[in-house]
C-alpha cells in the first residue's frame, strides 16, 4: 500500500500524562525515532506545531517515554533509557542540549557558564545568556534536565515556572521538599 500524497508518512505519537503539582501534567510526543517533544500541561496545540515542524501527523497513544516519565515523577526512576529524536533542535542549541544530557545527572546541577564552557559555547557571560536562552527552548524537558541548570546567584528561569523547576530539584533531592500542610 503506497502512502496517500499530501499525508505525512510519520507520526507524532501523543499522550497527556497526569502530573504531580505543581506541574499538573505533561504532553509527551515520540516519533518512530524516539521522545521529541515534553510540554509543561496538557497542550496538544503545542503538539500539533511540533508535528508540523516533523512533517508529522499527531495521533493519540502511549509509549515507553510517557511510562518512564511517569515513574520519574513517582520518585521511582532517576534516569531514563528510551531514545531521543532531536529533530526539533539544530546547531549550538542541540549540542548544549546534548551536553546537558550526557553530562549533568539527576541530583547533579550545573549553572548556564559551565554548561556554556562545557559545550564550547564559550565562558562569558554572553555564552551563559544564550544557554539561558537554549534551556527556555528545549523541546524534551525534564528528561533533557534544563531544570537542573541554575543561574550563578540563585534557580535561574524555566520554562516549565519557578516552583515546576524547585518541585523537580526537591525531588532529585538537590532542594528541600516544600512542606505540605493539606
Amino acid at each position: 500500500m503506497g502512502e496517500v500524497v499530501g499525508v505525512p508518512s510519520r507520526h507524532l505519537r501523543v499522550r497527556v500524562l497526569p502530573a504531580p503539582a505543581p506541574i499538573g501534567a505533561l504532553t509527551v510526543g515520540v516519533t518512530e525515532a524516539g521522545l521529541a517533544l515534553v510540554v509543561f500541561g496538557d497542550d496538544r496545540a503545542a503538539a500539533g506545531r511540533a508535528a508540523r515542524r516533523l512533517g508529522a501527523q499527531v495521533v493519540d497513544g502511549g509509549s515507553e517515554a510517557a511510562d518512564q516519565l511517569a515513574e520519574y515523577l513517582a520518585g521511582r526512576r532517576r534516569g531514563f533509557t528510551v531514545p531521543l529524536d532531536w529533530s526539533l533542535t539544530a546547531g549550538t542549541q542541540r549540542r548544549v542540549l546534548e551536553t546537558l544530557y550526557a553530562t549533568v545527572g539527576f541530583g547533579d546541577t550545573v549553572t548556564y557558564g559551565e554548561l556554556a564552557a562545557r559545550s564550547g559555547s564559550g565562558a562569558a557571560a554572553t555564552a551563559a545568556r544564550g544557554v539561558g536562552s537554549i534551556m527556555g527552548s528545549n523541546p524534551i524537558p525534564v528528561v533533557v534536565p534544563c531544570h537542573r541548570v541554575l543561574g550563578a546567584d540563585g534557580l535561574g528561569g524555566f520554562g516549565g515556572g519557578r516552583a515546576t523547576k524547585e518541585w523537580l530539584l526537591a525531588l532529585e533531592g538537590v532542594l528541600p521538599g516544600a512542606l505540605d500542610f493539606g
